[in-house]
């Protein structure tokens, strides 16, 4: 079968139509959709049901799910559950809750787990229950901003090194893990450019994880990165996604950012299930394999 793929923007974004996930998956649709990941950065899907054994097995045509550990409310699971709701009895979790207070981090721009040693290719979000007002997510493409930066900017930032940390990026908002948790996700580094090895275009992996650039004075290093983010997350580079129920949110997150909007968590139901896959072939790269040397001996 064809899937239809019509362009959102012209500098990224696409709609996926023509194709009932349940039942039309193959290897040739599944050709389509990674191609189209390649092209878009973000694919969009509409009247998509999906329990999660059927987002689980979607999954793994992309890849391995990552498992999910600390304070998210479906920490232990293959999903980052992104909800008021408890996991256990379904009733709102209180505004109090550390829980709530952890996901307050997922209002900031960010790419997924770009505070893990294995980066990640993609997350899928699948919306099961979504408020009547409010809760949108927005993205911007980080393909686009590197693509537009000036050309001495361009070259600044070739080979450069940045330092994520989960910590950092909570701590932003407020938020202070244990000592335990903090042990969970120590800080890795990642090259600041990306490099599509099917488009060959290029991307900067920024974002409120981002925390330092690795042998730069912290205060200069810290400045480039707020400046690059203001860069790609300006008013006229966003796109917000008004969710319906049933929709399906594909993104690529080595060229794309996104947030949440706010919404009356006390009042009002929200559940999202995401699933992130990893990209562990990345490792094998020359650059990889350098930056994790130099990790290890710093």
């Amino acid at each position: 079968m064809s899937v239809e793929i019509t362009p959102v923007r012209a500098d990224f974004i696409a709609r996926i139509s023509g194709l009932n996930i349940s039942t039309d998956m193959s290897e040739a649709v599944f050709a389509q959709l990674r191609r189209a990941l390649d092209d878009h950065s973000i694919l969009i899907f509409s009247d998509q049901p999906m329990d999660d054994a059927q987002q689980i097995a979607f999954s793994q045509w992309w890849g391995h799910a990552e498992p999910t550990k600390g304070v998210n409310p479906a920490s232990g699971t293959p999903f980052a559950r992104q909800s008021n709701l408890d996991i256990t009895t379904g009733a709102i979790i209180p505004a109090s809750d550390r829980r709530m207070a952890y996901q307050k981090g997922n209002y900031q721009w960010h790419a997924d787990s770009t505070f893990k040693p294995t980066p990640s290719l993609c997350s899928i979000l699948t919306a099961r229950e979504v408020p009547p007002v409010g809760g949108n997510t927005e993205f911007v493409s980080t393909r686009s901003a590197y693509e537009h930066l000036p050309d001495e900017l361009r070259d600044v930032v070739q080979g450069l090194i940045v330092e994520h940390d989960l910590a950092v990026s909570r701590a932003r908002v407020g938020f202070a893990f244990t000592r335990e948790e903090t042990a969970l996700h120590p800080s890795v580094w990642h090259p600041l450019v990306q490099t599509n090895p099917v488009t060959g275009r290029h991307s900067l992996l920024i974002g409120a994880h981002a925390a330092r650039i690795i042998d730069w004075p912290l205060a200069e290093g810290q400045a480039l990165l707020e400046d690059l983010l203001e860069r790609a997350t300006g008013a006229h580079a966003i796109y917000s996604h008004d969710w319906s129920n049933d929709d399906i949110v594909i993104w690529d997150n080595r060229s794309a950012l996104h947030r949440a909007t706010a919404y009356d968590t006390t009042r009002h139901h929200r559940l999202m299930q995401r699933t992130t896959i990893g990209n562990p072939e990345i490792l094998q790269t020359a650059i990889y394999k350098d930056i994790r040397a130099r990790q290890a001996a710093s």
